[in-house]
């Protein structure tokens, strides 16, 4: 829902709760728009709240945390140390419903004289700031100013009286009533969801949808078409979610979808993401934490993995363009055996063949039919015969080594696919690693070892593969049977869970005919219920290049049925008898244990 008035109000209630009366011990500024407050209160003992005014990321929650800041504190932060180095935070409120958060400290200023100031964060993207503020409302100074040339509404300059600037004329949602509501959205011509956004403070995209979806309204329909009654049971699913806020009835969440990649968070339910996985929090600090540190987890594995995914592209297109090329010469080589039967009928017929001749009939003794044969009029009928013999053996030749080069290729290609859904599942630069390391050791890229002895030539190739290969750890999951899953992230891991973990009896899955995960559910001695086999399908399903299908197919068979052909890459095998089921890749009910 990002930082809107509704998620800034349950900011706002749980930093006074938590940091009234707290004083402020220390203040740092880590970077150039963020600062972080070390706060000891009577009850709580010390508290860091971090606050950021960043243009691409405005925020503010209490972290266990502690950064690094620069040797030399910058202006903004020798300035509030020098005011309110020891303040206490008297309220922590938020004016209507804006994305703005007011801190108001006492402090002694250097006459020794009982001081107010107001410390206040804005929560506006671009346009985010932290002013501080003395008791009459003048700027004393902000983290940014903000001159004339950049804004013609107000300047943020120390001297400067400070209001919120109202720009857009909306009203204040928490004094609305059901009339006001009905004719401030549904005399709009936009889209209803917009309409509603538009007319109050501190409402996103998010919550004007998530009150579309309550009322079972399309949140692009136009405002002014919505029936009358429809108008009336909206009205009043708004004014019941301002009540929630007006009241705290706040219930900070965290949206996942099925990568568990971060979607949406909020300080309500978000009804519209039922077909997600929705964690609730005690704390919309936590939230906030636990979301934007998903979310930097996720962008920094993709950009780390950029560079994995750019060679695995690249030598797919590669081996599929050479896989294409040698089907093509594989089909040129099914002619081969004309040109021995072309050989054979010279060889009978060739005493009737007149000298320079182009061509000869001559009856197919195989199929009693005419053929014609093209011949080389400089040559003899046997002379002929001898090329057709040599073009036959050259072809069968070929056809003998492109069988084999393809079967190379498609494995090279399977490979390379299953490589890129592992990049896919990657959620740790552990499991980078391994990737890494499998396209090394499979020469799509070039392994780059250690100079030392110890890690040059095969022995040290090997020492190293071992050392990379033991980072990261398969997927431990537990059935609500109680039953233990246990998920490859990679080729590698799939070989290890497969032939060196997995016991003969435990059952073996894997989606049927695309890349995917090795999935081994550990086998108890006693008959294994339906629900264990379907969670460990729905695993398998959903660790596998189909997973965004709504089914997918599973195949699952006994471990010492599963057998690894000589020679085979990394995570391929065969078997020969085995079960199936359809299944969702919906894991929700499947604990992870850690």
């Amino acid at each position: 829902m990002a930082l809107d008035g509704i998620t800034v109000a349950c900011i706002t209630r749980e930093l006074n709760e938590k940091l009234k009366d707290a004083r402020i011990s220390r203040i740092a500024q880590p970077e150039n728009d963020e600062l972080l407050f070390t706060l000891k209160g009577r009850e709580r003992g010390q508290l860091r709240l971090l606050m950021s005014a960043s243009a691409s990321l405005p925020l503010i929650y209490l972290t266990d945390k502690n950064l690094m800041s620069p040797v030399t504190a910058p202006n903004f932060c020798m300035l509030l140390r020098k005011y309110i180095g020891n303040g206490k935070i008297i309220r922590v409120y938020q004016p209507s419903l804006e994305r703005i958060i007011r801190f108001e400290i006492e402090h002694y200023d250097e006459m020794g004289d009982l001081k107010h100031s107001t410390l206040l964060l804005e929560l506006m993207g671009k346009y985010s700031n932290i002013i501080f503020c003395s008791e009459d409302g003048t700027i004393i100074d902000s983290i940014k100013h903000i001159g004339a040339n950049t804004s013609s509404v107000r300047e943020v300059f120390p001297g400067r009286p400070y209001f919120i600037p109202d720009t857009q004329h909306k009203a204040n949602p928490l004094t609305a009533d059901s009339q006001s509501f009905i004719q401030q959205v549904f005399t709009k011509a936009m889209p209803l969801s917009k309409a509603i956004y538009s007319s109050y403070t501190g409402l996103s995209p998010v919550a004007a949808e998530e009150l579309c979806f309550r009322a079972s309204l399309e949140s692009s329909q136009p405002a002014s078409s919505v029936e009358p009654l429809a108008q009336v049971h909206l009205a009043n699913l708004f004014l019941l979610m301002m009540e929630d806020v007006k009241e705290g009835k706040f219930t900070p969440n965290i949206v996942t979808d099925e990568k568990n990649e971060p979607v949406e968070f909020a300080a309500l339910p978000l009804t519209m993401y039922s077909d997600m996985k929705c964690t609730a929090y005690p704390s919309i600090s936590v939230v906030l934490q636990q979301y934007y540190d998903l979310r930097n987890k996720v962008n920094r594995i993709r950009q780390k993995s950029a560079d994995l995914r750019h060679i695995t592209s690249t030598a797919f297109e590669r081996t599929a363009r050479k896989l294409q090329l040698q089907d093509k010469q594989l089909k040129d080589t099914r002619k081969r055996d004309k040109y021995r039967l072309y050989g054979e009928l010279l060889h009978t017929y060739g005493f009737h063949v007149p000298e320079g001749a182009s061509s000869v009939t001559v009856t197919n003794y195989y199929t009693n039919e005419d053929i014609t044969i093209p011949l080389d009029p400089q040559k003899t009928a046997a002379e002929n015969a001898q090329h057709f013999y040599d073009k036959y053996d050259k072809m069968k030749r070929t056809y003998e080594a492109l069988t084999e080069l393809t079967k190379e290729t498609q494995a090279e290609l399977e490979q390379l696919e299953s490589i890129q859904t592992f990049l896919d599942m990657a959620d740790g630069e552990e499991d980078l690693v391994q990737v890494k390391q499998e396209l090394q050791d499979s020469g799509f890229i070039k392994a780059h070892y250690g100079s030392d002895k110890k890690g040059s030539g095969k022995a040290g190739r090997r020492e190293n593969v071992k050392k990379q290969r033991i980072v990261s750890r398969p997927y431990h999951y537990r059935t609500p049977d109680g039953y233990d899953v246990y998920v490859g992230k990679n080729n590698y891991q799939n070989d290890e869970l497969t032939f060196h973990f997995a016991s003969g009896n435990d059952l073996w899955f894997h989606a049927k005919g695309c890349p995917g995960s090795h999935v081994i559910l550990k086998y108890k001695g006693v008959p294994v219920p339906d629900s264990a086999y379907e969670d460990a399908a729905r695993l398998a399903a959903y660790y596998s290049a189909n997973r965004a299908s709504g089914k997918v197919e599973v195949d699952y068979v006994r471990k010492k049925e599963v057998k690894k052909p000589s020679k085979a890459r990394s995570g391929f095998v065969v078997y020969y008898t085995n079960y199936s089921m359809v299944i969702e890749p919906d894991i929700r009910r499947m604990e992870l244990v850690e």
